[in-house]
């Protein structure tokens, strides 16, 4: 079959909107994983009070200081070993100018299809590292890695939700000239804390580690990520890149999310409770539907697999259910019979289980996809979320 327009990143709801004649507020957004209750009650209060007026007037301050200093203490490092982004995305090209530069790049597949597009920023060469795809929801060692000058690490893994042990990453800092890890949603995995690499900084290096403040606080929009590593080769990334990359507005919520450690501490008990929680349910209740196979996943998303296309599937669960699932096309090695879901509010998962029955009823009665009118569904709703 041919296939059908997809969206690459996901989230992407302005587009999907328009395209179904509704309003985003109608769609429920399972393709990217985010905490669905967040952010915290006094920063919607600032968002949407005067709160946080003042960041509107002046430029940032180039130096991010106190924003480095709120994530210098929730890590135990001095400042200047951290760098603020515009989202990890923005450090991920940064990152792929010192990869580039270094040598041959190994990239895990499937994988985060924004390593090989930074790396293509600065004409990087790289090669794949297959990955089982069924490895488990506790934490595992890392598959041996091919030969290559620089190593990207995702823990927890994506799209698989695979959880790598930092015993078995620890050694591969003696083998690479650059080590790159991605650790985006380590904090909202039960224990993930345990497996980073981020204690390992001080003496390797040639380390480098992602972190991101969108995933854990449902931030999407303001683009909030930041990196650790060695000073000097920090201070060369920021004189890469423009002036002002992280805007004012961000960096003051990003200070005031950090000022407390303590309640950062609380807010990421809370997240990983959650996740725990609705994984397990969620997985239990996916294996009970026909045609598809959940696989198992430390991370607050999960993939399901086929044996046929679900490209019908995820259309129709977004035509008729307003529903949005991550297409899985642009994760090197997996294709069309993937499709990944994050996790949403248990009110908002049970919607999907009722969708997918619905849906997957028509696929073993008719042997495909009744004929797909879009229309306005149930708008989503967040009022169930846990306080």
């Amino acid at each position: 079959m041919s296939l059908a327009p997809f969206d690459r990143h996901g989230g992407n709801l302005a587009a999907v909107a328009a395209r179904l004649g509704c309003r985003d507020t109608q769609l429920l957004d399972a393709s990217a994983s985010l905490v669905p209750f967040g952010p915290p009650w006094f920063v919607r209060r600032s968002l949407l009070g005067a709160g946080l007026t003042a960041p509107l007037r002046a430029y940032p301050d180039r130096a991010y200081a106190g924003l480095r200093r709120g994530l210098a203490r929730l890590h135990g490092l001095e400042p200047e070993w951290l760098l603020p982004g515009n989202g990890a995305a923005e450090l991920f090209t940064w990152a792929a100018r010192d990869a580039a530069a270094a040598g041959v790049s190994v990239l895990a597949q499937p994988g985060f299809a924004d390593y090989p597009r930074a790396l293509a920023c600065w004409d990087g060469a790289w090669r794949a590292q297959p990955l089982p795809l069924q490895v488990g929801s506790v934490a595992q060692p890392f598959p041996a890695p091919p030969a290559g000058e620089v190593l990207w690490l995702t823990n927890p893994h994506n799209p698989t939700g695979a959880l790598w042990t930092r015993a078995s990453l620890e050694p591969l800092l003696q083998r690479f000239a650059l080590v790159i890890a991605d650790e985006a949603f380590l904090p909202l995995v039960p224990g993930g804390e345990a497996q980073s690499l981020i204690p390992l900084l001080p003496t390797h290096p040639n380390l480098v580690v992602i972190c991101s403040l969108t995933k854990l606080y449902g931030i999407a929009g303001l683009r909030l990520g930041y990196a650790l590593g060695h000073p000097e080769r920090l201070a060369q990334w920021a004189s890469w890149r423009d002036p002002w990359p992280v805007n004012g507005l961000a960096a003051a919520v990003g200070e005031r999310l950090l000022a407390d450690p303590a309640a950062y501490r609380r807010w990421c008990g809370r997240v990983q409770r959650w996740t725990g929680r609705e994984g397990a349910w969620l997985q239990r209740q996916l294996a009970q539907l026909p045609g598809i196979t959940p696989l198992p996943s430390a991370a607050n998303f999960l993939l399901i697999r086929a044996e046929h296309s679900l490209v019908p599937l995820r259309q129709a669960l977004e035509q008729r259910h307003h529903i949005l699932l991550r297409d899985c096309r642009s994760f090197e090695g997996l294709g069309e019979n993937w499709l990944r879901i994050g996790y949403q509010s248990h009110r908002n998962n049970r919607r999907i289980l009722r969708a997918l029955r619905q849906e997957l009823g028509r696929f073993s009665s008719d042997s495909a996809l009744a004929e797909i009118r879009p229309g306005c569904s149930e708008p989503n709703t967040r009022s169930d979320v846990p306080g």
